[in-house]
Order: structure tokens, then C-alpha cells, then sequence
């Protein structure tokens, strides 16, 4: 193996490199169409890079920058690697998410050479802020992605933790402010989940 002095800038982006790997290793709650496997979160990561690639047309906001919202979704995940996945309908998870999130950023992205650093942590900062129609169509299709893949496994997730249409519907608060013909899907499929026995009502 190579080595470096550790404080040279091409050391400290091979092991930032290095250490993101592990996000292959963070397990989610959705699990995959085909093999019903739980999905990891580098997966998810790509999966909302190319569902941005193919469905950016339909944001409400003109002139999105799209290039910004997919390195935001390349880079939002990178905190689970400290901590770990919070699941969607976990209020007691969630209450204390931010601050677990932010303390692994503070570590995660600090591996890289200062000026990355402070480039990924601020697109890091931008998705959880959701101010920008970049970081808010970035938030909606990490909110639309995992409600696609329970539709399409008869409710995996959503029947496991006995998750309510109207929580799903309150989750989906971001799509329906980032896109109105996602957010008329998206209704559409949580009623056929409903309708079909994969989602409870109420």
C-alpha cells in the first residue's frame, strides 16, 4: 500500500474515501423489490441520484440546479455511518436525530482537506435546512423513494411497524411542496395502498 504523509491533501481524501465505504454497511427498514433484502444506505443514495436524473423535469421550481441537489443526496446519508439509520415513523429516534447527525458530520466530513470540508458540510447543512428549492426537491425525493419501494413490496415496512396513511401522508409534506404532479402520485398510492390491505388507514 502506498504511503503518504498524513497530512497531505491526497492522503486525507483517500481515507475520507475509504471511510464512506462503511456506508455500504448501514442498514435501512425498506427492503429491495426483487430479493425483499433490506436496502443499505449507499444504495439508497444512488437510488435518489438517478430518481433526480429522471424526474427533475417535474420540480415546481424553475431552473433547478440539479447538479446541486445530486450532490446533496450523494453526501446527506454520510452521517449514519456514526448515526446509523433513524427510521422514518421513530419519534423518539428522531427527537434527538439532528444532534447525533451533526456531531458525525462534524467528524466525517472533517477527514477531507479543509475547503471539501466545508463544501460538503455546507451541502449537508442546505438538505437538512430545506430553504432552497434545491435542498427541498433533494428532501423530496429522499421522502419519495423509500414510500415507492413499500407501494411496491405490499407495504414491507410500513405493515411491519404499523405505519398509518396519514403519517405517510405528513412525511410526504416535502413532495407535495417541490412538485405537484409527484405529490398527485404519490396520494394516488398511498389510497391504492390502503385499498389494497399494504397500509392502514387513519
Amino acid at each position: 500500500m502506498p504511503t503518504l504523509p498524513e497530512s497531505s491533501r491526497l492522503h486525507r481524501q483517500i481515507e475520507f474515501i475509504v471511510e464512506v465505504d462503511r456506508l455500504k454497511e448501514v442498514l435501512r427498514r425498506n427492503v429491495l423489490t426483487v430479493s425483499r433484502r433490506r436496502e443499505n444506505d449507499a444504495e439508497h443514495s444512488w437510488h435518489l441520484c438517478l430518481c433526480v436524473l429522471v424526474l427533475a423535469e417535474h420540480a415546481d421550481a424553475p431552473r433547478l440546479d440539479v447538479l446541486r441537489v445530486l450532490k446533496m443526496l450523494i453526501v446527506h446519508d454520510l452521517v449514519e455511518i456514526d448515526a446509523g439509520d433513524t427510521f422514518a415513523y421513530d419519534t423518539e429516534g428522531a427527537s434527538q436525530q439532528h444532534e447525533r447527525e451533526g456531531r458525525a458530520a462534524e467528524r466525517v466530513f472533517g477527514l477531507l482537506p479543509d475547503d471539501q470540508a466545508r463544501e460538503l458540510r455546507a451541502l449537508w447543512d442546505e438538505f437538512e435546512a430545506r430553504q432552497t428549492p434545491e435542498a427541498v426537491f433533494a428532501a423530496a425525493v429522499d421522502r419519495f423513494q423509500p414510500m415507492l419501494l413499500n407501494a411496491r413490496t405490499e407495504g414491507h415496512s410500513w405493515r411491519e411497524h404499523d405505519v398509518k396513511a396519514s403519517q405517510v401522508m405528513a412525511r410526504g409534506t416535502p413532495i407535495r411542496e417541490a412538485s405537484a404532479s409527484l405529490w398527485e402520485y404519490v396520494a394516488n398510492m398511498i389510497r391504492d395502498a390502503v385499498s389494497g390491505g399494504h397500509l392502514a388507514g387513519g
